[in-house]
């Protein structure tokens, strides 16, 4: 019975990491965003197309969103070997001012030299091509519900069932270093829930889901994840009044990501389908390898 569903959760993670393809992105990316760390305008397009080794430039969305805080949480982690894949430049764009862009990365630890760019409209992310969630030209309908909509798998999007239950059964074959670097990251700011136990330097001296029966030595153990999320949801909430979006079209637009090669030509591409729906970074490294 554990080899079968093992097996079938191994199914269903390898269906979850086929992104869908935006438009070429230095050509549909003429726009310019301000650059958070000193004001200076960047267009996106260009700045792509002049690209001479790898540029990765992801799409977040409003900064109290699943969707940003995991891109930053991933991207924090990643980054090194990110370096190694030849990825020379990463930026982020968020669906908020320069203030809220800033905030959110000090309560993630995001590094100085990933560049954010504030977009508090999400136009840049509607010229790459991202989902613009659920029934987006319906004025009449509370943004708020298109949420709820999305949230609880409906849609079109339809992606966000999946990526969420995941959260919650785990798999086999996943990888935790990121998810626990990030419950780390939370735990040493302070953030609930705790799941781990820290030494005095602040390393990981127990992650309590090693004790997990019958799936302790799973990838990813059931629940772990998610208590990951449930850090970033008490977050979101508590600071939702400084983080939420500026634009109401934000509340619902989802996120995508781009890795360019020289010239600007694509070498991965993503499209989110959902609330959580994001690439497995090693998915991007072995398309970069």
């Amino acid at each position: 019975m554990r080899s079968a569903i093992t097996a079938l959760l191994c199914s269903t993670g390898a269906a979850l990491v086929v992104p869908l393809q935006p438009a070429r992105p230095a050509q549909a990316l003429d726009i310019t965003l301000p650059r958070v760390s000193d004001g200076a305008s960047v267009h996106l397009g260009n700045a792509l197309a002049a690209t001479t080794d790898r540029t990765l430039l992801c799409f977040g969305t409003h900064a109290a969103d699943f969707n940003a805080i995991e891109y930053l949480q991933k991207v924090r982690f990643y980054l090194p070997r990110l370096r190694d894949a030849g990825v020379s430049r990463v930026a982020c764009v968020l669906n908020a001012d320069a203030a809220q862009c800033r905030m959110l990365a000090e309560l993630l630890d995001v590094p100085d030299d990933v560049e954010l760019f504030s977009d508090p409209t999400g136009e840049a992310g509607r010229k790459f091509g991202v989902s613009r969630g659920f029934r987006p030209d319906d004025d009449a309908l509370s943004p708020y519900v298109k949420l709820f909509v999305v949230g609880i798998g409906l849609g079109p999007p339809w992606g966000t069932l999946l990526p969420v239950l995941r959260g919650y059964v785990g798999a086999p074959s996943g990888k935790r270093d990121w998810i626990e670097a990030c419950m780390q990251q939370a735990q040493r700011a302070g953030r609930f829930p705790q799941p781990l136990e820290l030494a005095a330097d602040g390393s990981i001296a127990k992650n309590r889901f090693d004790d997990t029966p019958l799936a302790s030595d799973w990838g990813v153990r059931p629940f772990e994840l998610a208590t990951m999320r449930l850090q970033n949801l008490i977050m979101q909430i508590s600071r939702y009044g400084e983080l939420g979006p500026k634009d109401p079209r934000c509340l619902t637009q989802l996120g995508g990501m781009v890795v360019v090669g020289a010239g600007g030509e694509p070498e991965y591409a993503w499209l989110d389908r959902g609330l959580c729906d994001l690439p497995d970074f090693e998915d991007v490294l072995g398309a970069l390898s």
